[in-house]
């Protein structure tokens, strides 16, 4: 289990070090394998610092470079940098990327070197966004408010704070330790035993309210025995869109790629709280209904890679589905999610949704059929 040590700052009041933390888990029972430093941006911003452009001029060996005086703030007089930005101008507040500064293009690193540009001496870099990892646009050099401080760490500017992954090397018998919200539960007993204060939050759901009584998809449990309780919520209006940077960046400190803020929030609340969530796109629920049953032997199932599926009987195989696993489904349309490939096809996330269906369920551990995610198989809190 990848758990991000600023997630689990979310839920508990700590100033233990990560490596402090990860002595505390092993102690517990959550054996710590790795802590590891994580970048938000790779290479921390490190070297750039917010300047001020004092003069601007054409280049005269050039028709699209420019020669700039900037001032750095550090008590130096302005350097002077060729930039060939269109948009370069007198007067901006702009990153600058100084001399020694590496910054990075994927894999690649180049290092910011005294050099000459058409016979004019440049002494450092006015950078894009793309340049230093804090958006993709390169249509420009970034041009920062009036309010921003000469001088002022780009790292300080933007925010930019690193993470820890902390690895723990879960046993079957510590699911407690499998969310981020478990961890830090366990981490704040330790705490308690140790007369620390170890706070903890849950997460908050005051700002929680539905603004309307219809129009909700109703959810039937045909075997209340295996599945207790099988919730769903209908979000309407919804944008599919980049998630924010907070939850980007969490999600990518313990190894999960962002894919849009649909995607990303199912993922927040698995990681976080340790509950599967599943979205659903509401134009492929047919009937207008959710009905969750026991799979049969025999039945047909295309799954996310397309390829039609007959669901058998038990078996060792990976890829196998039990005919005691669950199965949902909208009326008249197949949509399960049985065990790794078992991902109905109409569990898609589309670019543009009239609502969406974000389905929390519940299993018996002990006499009902387990519930498969999409990378492991889980045991419900």
């Amino acid at each position: 289990m990848n758990i991000s040590y600023k997630w689990l700052k979310r839920y508990i009041d700590t100033d233990l070090t990560p490596e402090k933390v990860a002595e505390a888990l092993t102690s517990l029972g959550l054996e710590v394998g790795a802590v590891e430093q994580v970048e938000t941006i790779k290479g921390g911003l490190r070297g750039l610092v917010v300047g001020q452009v004092v003069t601007c001029i054409d280049h005269p060996n050039s028709d699209h470079l420019h020669i700039t005086t900037v001032n750095l703030g550090d008590g130096n007089d302005p350097v002077q940098i060729v930039c060939g930005a269109p948009n370069v101008a007198a007067g901006q507040k702009v990153i600058v990327a100084t001399i020694g500064t590496k910054l990075y293009d994927g894999d690649k690193e180049f290092t910011i070197k005294r050099s000459k540009m058409r016979g004019e001496e440049s002494l450092g870099m006015i950078c894009a966004e793309d340049e230093i990892g804090v958006g993709t646009s390169h249509d420009g050099i970034i041009v920062l408010p009036e309010d921003a401080v000469v001088g002022t760490p780009a790292a300080d500017y933007y925010g930019i704070e690193d993470d820890y992954l902390i690895e723990v090397d879960l046993t079957p018998n510590r699911i407690d330790g499998g969310s981020h919200y478990g961890v830090a539960r366990d981490l704040a007993a330790w705490m308690r035993r140790h007369g620390m204060d170890g706070n903890l939050h849950k997460p908050s759901v005051d700002n929680f309210a539905s603004d309307r009584a219809d129009g909700a998809i109703p959810v039937t449990v045909e075997n209340a025995e295996a599945c207790p309780r099988y919730a769903g919520l209908t979000v309407r209006g919804v944008k599919v869109q980049e998630s924010p940077k907070w939850l980007k960046d969490l999600l990518l400190a313990v190894g999960q790629r962002p894919i849009n803020n649909i995607v990303d929030i199912t993922n927040y609340i698995l990681l976080g709280t340790g509950q599967p969530m599943h979205c659903f796109d509401l134009n492929k629920v047919k009937g207008d209904r959710i009905v969750v049953r026991t799979v049969q032997p025999g039945t047909q199932f295309v799954t996310l890679d397309g390829v039609e599926r007959t669901l058998t009987g038990r078996g060792a195989h990976a890829h196998r589905p039990r005919p005691d696993d669950l199965q949902r489904r909208g009326a008249d349309v197949h949509r399960w999610r049985v065990r790794r490939s078992g991902l109905g096809r109409y569990r898609g996330h589309y670019r543009r949704l009239p609502g969406i269906g974000l389905l929390p369920s519940h299993v018996d551990p002990q006499d009902g059929p387990p519930l498969w995610s999409e990378h492991r198989r889980v045991v419900p809190l």
